[in-house]
């Protein structure tokens, strides 16, 4: 299969041209960018696609998103973290959902984002009370079916819910305790073998699809586990996906626990490796910054979600100039109540400049983009395969009309794409050599059937966990105190310019 693009305008993100625009032809054959260059020979193309007017800059990386999420979209508002989880991830109650619910929760996530512009997502799904490989089969199906690109891990807690949590046990009642203590974490054997046989069977389907190893934080999970999935993922040169300093809880909770901050932690057991996607690194400190660096590890930054939450916003530019590798994500669907990265770009390019007023501390267009594209392929591990358009690597692009209102007057590109552009103007998304959507259609599903399919499925679900809800409910008071407990401590975070407000 061989597809041509003429003459269109193209935002590469390669090293030389990075995010300045040039004229050329691009040449795909079978699942690779053959060549790029002016008046290409494109005869023997099956399909030509006119670039004129056109812009074509690679698809969209989404680095980090949990789509198991998807089926509370829109439905929570001004919770902080922990206590939002307590419905989306809750405690007790959480029936096990069927393969075919988990398959359309996924293909809601997999076309709204295929068609807003995103070629390649790290999913980290976890199910409550617990992953089956049944679930996990159903996430590639959907993905596979869809054509995306997408690096997709069974996420794991194996520790006791309120020994992740400091101060927990200070304000839950001791009758709710025992509620949340009959539960049994996944033991650690029983989930690395499940990633091991993922790994296995799943790892690389259809040249598109990667498993990853992702333990949920390490307040989460024991350092044995943490370690044992670090051996695998390094064995099959597979992404470590994690969650550390999201929020001011979790700031006090290296202290409490351990006594040295989380990354501090990570960095003694062996854990910050230039394979190391950390989601989040909101509360870090200055020396945190520097282990970061030191160990060429990648954040995940999910700006929309964090200010949703009342997170914080983290030190991009101090993590970027230590070395980090930095890439954007939507995080999860009902804290972003969107998987769509255009917004998450125009949100990353606006957020920095109210945190100080030493413009060096800012990120330009280029920067904003680069983390869409190229650094979000770092974090899942694909940096060498697909997130710039260059001759030899992956065909995941995107093409756009540039006669649309985004793009209307013209004047600097890369600020369009950023600022003005919301998906509208996409008029074809290329992921592996194949065109998968088309003028705002996904070719490969049916989406209006896959989305009356789930509508027939919510009301049952949605019964079940409104029932689900009020079981947790008698942790809310709670945890509203942890939450106000924290934000009272001083834990020396990072110092830039202007102190940010929430510090």
């Amino acid at each position: 299969m061989s597809i041509a693009i003429k003459g269109a305008q193209i935002l590469s993100m390669d090293p030389e041209n990075r995010a300045k625009p040039f004229t050329a032809d691009i040449l795909i054959e079978d699942d690779r960018i053959a060549a790029i260059g002016p008046d290409l020979d494109l005869s023997g193309a099956q399909t030509v696609i006119d670039g004129t007017d056109k812009l074509v800059m690679p698809g969209l990386v989404n680095s980090h998103m949990h789509s198991n999420e998807a089926l509370y979209k829109g439905r929570y508002d001004n919770m902080p973290l922990e206590v939002w989880m307590l419905y989306a991830y809750p405690i007790l109650g959480a029936p096990v959902l069927s393969p075919r619910l988990v398959y359309l929760r996924t293909a809601l996530c997999a076309m709204e984002s295929l068609k807003s512009g995103t070629t390649c997502v790290t999913d980290d799904v976890y199910e409550s009370p617990y992953q089956t490989p049944e679930q996990l089969d159903a996430l590639f199906q959907a993905y596979d079916d869809v054509g995306l690109r997408a690096t997709i891990s069974g996420h794991v807690v194996n520790r006791p819910f309120l020994d992740t949590i400091p101060f927990s046990r200070d304000f839950v009642p001791a009758e709710v305790q025992a509620q949340a203590d009959a539960g049994t974490p996944m033991a650690a054997e029983d989930w690395l073998a499940i990633c091991k046989d993922a790994l296995t069977r799943l790892h690389g389907k259809s040249g598109r699809l990667n498993f990853m190893l992702a333990p949920s934080a390490p307040q989460r999970c024991t350092v044995e586990l943490m370690q044992a999935a670090m051996e695998m993922a390094e064995a099959h040169d597979v992404p470590f996906h994690t969650h550390i300093l999201e929020t001011k809880v979790q700031a006090v909770t290296g202290h409490e626990f351990y006594g040295e901050t989380l990354i501090a932690y990570m960095h003694r057991h062996g854990l910050l490796k230039k394979r190391t996607t950390i989601a989040h690194s909101i509360w870090v400190t200055d020396a945190d910054i520097e282990l970061m660096g030191d160990a060429g590890c990648s954040l995940a930054h999910n700006v929309i979600s964090n200010q949703k939450l009342g997170a914080g916003v983290a030190p991009v530019r101090r993590l970027l100039e230590a070395g980090v590798n930095v890439g954007l994500g939507s995080d999860g669907i009902s804290t972003s109540d969107t998987t769509r990265m255009f917004p998450v770009m125009h949100a990353a390019g606006l957020i920095h400049n109210v945190q100080t007023p030493d413009t060096d501390y800012w990120l330009s267009a280029e920067d904003v983009i680069r983390a869409g594209t190229l650094g979000g392929a770092g974090t899942a591990c694909l940096g060498d395969q697909t997130g710039s358009i260059e001759v030899g690597k992956k065909a995941d692009m995107l093409v756009l009309d540039m006669t649309t209102l985004p793009f209307t007057p013209l004047n600097d590109i890369a600020n369009h794409v950023v600022y003005c552009e919301d998906g509208r103007s996409i008029t074809h998304a290329i992921v592996n050599g194949e065109i998968m959507a088309q003028d705002g259609r996904c070719l490969r599903v049916n989406e209006a059937e896959l989305l009356a399919e789930l509508r027939e499925e919510m009301p049952a679900f949605l019964a079940a966990h409104e029932e689900t809800e009020a079981m947790n409910r008698a942790f809310e008071a709670a945890f509203w105190q942890v939450h106000r407990k924290a934000n009272g401590r001083d834990v020396g975070v990072h110092r830039m310019g202007q102190e940010p407000a929430w510090t």
